[in-house]
């Protein structure tokens, strides 16, 4: 497409700022729905049938562990997969990239690459090939972006389309247009972005006119390493310095990635300075470590569990990450970190965990960016714990797959747990012995494996409902669960 036309475009929309399965993008609208029921055909296809689940219903039911003996691996980290996909395809040459979490998500990445021009292919079940286009090579996408479910492909993706030379279209399921994309769309206007979204540029899909962008300085008002990365791949194009500020330090998967590519970027406090890149990115062959996210639900089941004995090998332990062992700790948990090495320019580990007698704790502040996706299942953990936990400033639960902190507090109380919702967090006071009976992920994958593991805890049989949101980040949950408890 032109410039002119790609100009005339734009204005057409901004009178509406809304794209959706209808209007002058009906023909992509109802593409992307058949896309997305493929793609739900497919994960019913491919989703883990095991422990007496029903495909039919989406529903798993657990039976109560005696023990919990083994080593079960974590999937790659989906946080450095996301990122290892985005920037090898800026990049000048090939990388391969081994131990790539092929969840749902990731594939949506994936897959969005391919519709602007670039070049890959699997080389094993969990290894791909990306042939990177340079900075300058990505093409205008024939139709909608679908990212899905995935928040960190979109905003992540809407940071370098920003400055792609065309016409592109993000959007995805009913749960992630439901999603705040304003915290994105904001600086990036602020930098010069031509980007409209619905319900006055907060919501998704956002329609983004590509062009020449300049950098700034932005305060971040809430930690979040999907904003920040969505602005440094902007700053990567952008005149002068793009300087981001956050009130806590989150991930730095991105800014470590760039450094290893060479690019002129300082990241340090909670403080990222990018400059615009005037050579090419070298392409970045890795392992990727396994993710600490996934390792958690087996770290908490081993620790809550009264016999418990699991190692998990390879596990990423970035100290942007491990939020999830102090706060385990914190409560008396055994654990032990053993083997330390790096794998490319990330740290990892081998972890011990054994049955613990835990007690409650207060979490919040600075910890909270460092253990976000896994405050459900710290609720859990606290639910054995003698005592209370209280979690505060985690509203940003709030706006994730599901408003975590409610349906957290639901699910829970039907098992029995004393738990009360805050305005930014929990209250738990324990121990408590599960019930078992009937819950629901909300088709949140992270709920649906909080879910599974505290069906291992308690005194009858659970069965979870929409079980199959587990594809989205480890799809091999089910199974890897049932090889834990036993027989």
């Amino acid at each position: 497409m032109s410039r002119t036309s790609r100009n005339r475009l734009c204005r057409s929309l901004r009178g509406a700022a809304v794209l959706s399965a209808g209007g002058a993008f009906r023909a992509w609208g109802l593409a992307l729905n058949r896309n997305q029921t493929a793609a739900r055909r497919t994960v019913a296809r491919a989703a883990p049938l095991r422990i007496a689940t029903r495909a039919d219903l989406m529903e798993t039911s657990v039976q109560p562990a005696r023990a919990l003996r083994g080593s079960p691996t974590a999937p790659g980290d989906k946080s450095i997969s996301h990122r290892a996909a985005i920037l090898s395809s800026i990049a000048e040459g090939t990388a391969v990239i081994e131990n790539f979490q092929n969840g749902a998500d990731c594939r949506a990445t994936l897959s969005c690459l391919r519709l602007l021009g670039v070049p890959w292919r699997w080389l094993e079940a969990d290894t791909v090939e990306i042939s990177g286009v340079g900075l300058a090579g990505l093409s205008e996408p024939p139709n909608v972006l679908d990212c899905r479910n995935s928040g960190t492909t979109m905003r992540m993706l809407a940071g370098l389309l920003a400055a792609q030379p065309f016409l592109s279209v993000l959007s995805g399921d009913a749960s992630l247009r439901s999603r705040p994309m304003g915290r994105v769309i904001e600086p990036l206007r602020r930098m010069g972005a031509d980007i409209r979204a619905r319900d006055h540029n907060s919501l998704a899909p956002p329609v983004i006119c590509g062009g020449s962008l300049v950098g700034i300085e932005y305060d971040m008002p809430v930690a979040s390493a999907q904003v920040k990365s969505s602005l440094l791949l902007a700053g990567l194009y952008a005149r002068g310095e793009t300087t981001v500020r956050e009130p806590s330090p989150s991930r730095d998967h991105t800014e470590l990635m760039l450094q290893a590519m060479g690019a002129d970027i300082t990241s340090t406090n909670g403080v990222a300075t990018i400059r615009r890149q005037q050579r090419g990115l070298k392409p970045l062959s890795l392992r990727v470590p396994g993710d600490i996210s996934a390792a958690a639900f087996w770290l908490v089941a081993g620790a809550a569990h009264p016999e418990a004995q699991i190692t998990l090998s390879s596990v990423g332990v970035n100290p942007r990450r491990t939020g999830i062992l102090d706060a385990l700790r914190a409560m008396g948990a055994d654990i032990d970190i053993r083997n330390e090495r790096l794998s490319g320019p990330e740290p990892v580990a081998d972890i011990d965990v054994h049955s613990s007698t835990l007690t409650g704790t207060r979490i919040g502040g600075d910890m909270i960016p460092r253990l976000i996706d896994e405050i459900p299942l710290i609720a859990l953990a606290a639910s054995q714990a003698h005592g209370e936990t209280v979690i505060q400033d985690a509203a940003e639960l709030r706006v994730k797959e599901s408003d975590r902190i409610r349906t957290t507090v639901r699910e829970l109380r039907r098992l029995g747990v004393d738990i009360t919702e805050l305005p930014d967090g929990l209250s738990i006071k324990g121990p408590t012995r599960l019930r078992g009976g009937r819950v629901s992920s909300h088709g949140d994958h992270r709920l649906a494996m909080m879910l599974g593991v505290a069906a291992l805890l308690a005194r009858e049989s659970t069965t979870i409902s929409n079980s199959q949101a587990v594809s989205v980040s480890y799809p091999r949950f089910w199974e890897d669960l049932k090889a834990l408890s036993g027989p």
